[in-house]
């Protein structure tokens, strides 16, 4: 037996899907294909293999050390493996021991910025055939699944804010030099694209033209459904908008795009970072804007969509927009908040851009059309194209997990009949409660919110409660903390 059929995969369709690639890479002279894996912090992991070894990768996987679910986002694994217990708390991973593999044949990519190169995504799976339930993918599937159940599918469309920097010294630059090494290494040294505070300006596009071509051509040949690329008011930093799709597509391309961009223009003497706030003085924080609805999976209702005002309705009332479930996926996702906060600004980086008056959220609050709330809900009575906007999110997120965390809370307000309070009209004013301030505030309310413990499982809640508080101990310990910043996210994120 095969280790697809042990864990359940070798369908007749995966079979043929399979023996199609397997095809269609010798036809294309393929000589290199990397095994790609999403892990906890939004980094792509894997392994490469020679085009030869596909048949054997497809049927029988490619061993993976445990451990490379434990790392915290400086590399360092945060659970003692070798000591007695460590079954109970996690079993499968003793010992540093292996985990498999398993390709999706579907999610085959040429790469285009490297040469006979492919790309296919993979998901973990334990000895005896078991998904490893810790993947943050398994968790969005999970959530999924909750909402199939109901015949209901989540549409998402992403804004990614980002920055791209020139590299001083792509050859020779201090993180290449050996006698700098270190754990995590030091940054690379960069110049600007453009020099910000000029929001949208076609003289400052056309100054960063190069990389976004990059950027553009990169997304483009991966079949990526890039709307528009823009320039946003900090320097160096830019924004991509990419189409709506199914939640689980849209993760997984979120994934793709981040991995895709930071090789692409590497190679062409650039460097793009996705962590929120880049450890310089003059800097405009980064958000990545969660467009998201939902439509039945047989008709293609649009569920959120309101044919007309309800009766009664005044306009700060989230009725006057949004469809009865519509407003109490609204009023789940401000319930659960603090507890998003942790899947959906995941760095302890993150929380600086929690500010007032920066086009970021500060409080709780849902507004009609206001990007200063925390979510933004868009749209008139009879508009296919309504929806909610969470503004809380940073670009450096698990998609995965993002994502799971806005389904289980919403479908909670929907269960509980959760009504939303009254639209603000200033986002800044004091009063409602705000956002938690630090990472460790926010995992702290995570760990304390019943309902969204209950969906992704206490062990998941642990496990990642664990991996995130150990990378906030570190700041918090660290002598230098803008050089933590540094070393931990802007040269790896």
């Amino acid at each position: 037996m095969s280790f697809a059929e042990r864990c359940g995969l070798q369908t007749r369709e995966r079979q043929a899907a399979c023996e199609h690639l397997l095809r269609q890479v010798q036809a294309s002279g393929i000589e290199l294909i990397r095994l790609g894996w999403c892990d906890l912090h939004g980094v792509v992991r894997g392994k490469t293999i020679v085009s030869s070894q596909l048949r054997q990768a497809l049927s029988q996987g490619i061993g993976m050390v445990s451990t490379l679910l434990l790392k915290d986002s400086s590399d360092r694994t945060a659970f003692k493996v070798f000591e007695p217990g460590i079954e109970e708390t996690l079993p499968g991973f003793a010992g540093a021991s292996n985990l498999t593999l398993m390709p999706d044949p579907a999610s085959w990519h040429v790469l285009p910025w490297t040469e006979k190169t492919g790309w296919l995504q993979c998901q973990p799976y334990l000895a005896d055939g078991r998904i490893v339930p810790l993947d943050s993918r398994h968790v969005l599937q999970q959530a999924v699944q909750r909402l199939a159940e109901r015949g209901w599918q989540m549409r998402c469309g992403l804004e990614i804010e980002f920055h791209i920097y020139r590299l001083k010294d792509p050859l020779h630059g201090q993180d290449l030099d050996p006698n700098r090494a270190a754990w995590p290494g030091p940054a690379p040294e960069v110049n600007l694209i453009h020099p910000g505070y000029n929001l949208l300006t076609e003289g400052w596009f056309d100054r960063a033209e190069e990389p976004l071509r990059i950027v553009q051509r990169t997304a483009q040949a991966l079949g990526l459904p890039l709307i528009s690329l823009e320039i946003e008011l900090g320097p160096s930093q830019v924004e991509a908008v990419f189409d709506v799709s199914d939640v689980l597509t849209a993760a997984d391309n979120m994934v793709l795009f981040r991995n895709a961009t930071r090789q692409a223009l590497r190679r062409a003497g650039y460097h793009a970072t996705f962590m929120c706030r880049p450890p310089f003085e003059h800097i405009m924080s980064s958000g990545w804007h969660l467009h998201q609805s939902l439509c039945e999976a047989r008709s293609g209702r649009h569920v959120f969509m309101r044919d007309a005002a309800a009766p009664g309705c005044g306009v700060r009332d989230a009725r006057q927009v949004l469809s009865d479930v519509g407003a109490s996926w609204l009023a789940g996702l401000l319930s659960h908040a603090p507890a998003l906060t942790a899947l959906c600004t995941s760095t302890s980086n993150g929380y600086g851009r929690f500010r007032p008056n920066a086009m970021a959220p500060q409080s709780m609050v849902w507004g009609r059309d206001n990007r200063g709330a925390m979510l933004r809900v868009i749209g008139t009575p009879g508009d296919s194209a309504t929806r909610i906007e969470n503004r809380l999110g940073e670009p450096a997120a698990n998609p995965y997990l993002y994502m799971a965390s806005q389904i289980h809370a919403g479908l909670d307000g929907v269960d509980a009949q959760l009504q939303a309070p009254p639209a603000t009209e200033n986002p800044y004013a004091p009063g409602p409660a705000t956002i938690p301030t630090s990472l460790a505030d926010a995992v702290q309310a995570l760990q304390s919110d019943a309902a969204l413990c209950q969906a992704l499982g206490q062990p998941f809640v642990g496990y990642y409660s664990t991996l995130k508080l150990a990378e906030h101990q570190r700041m918090v310990q660290a002598e230098d903390v803008q050089e933590f910043h540094r070393r931990e996210y802007f040269g790896r994120i």
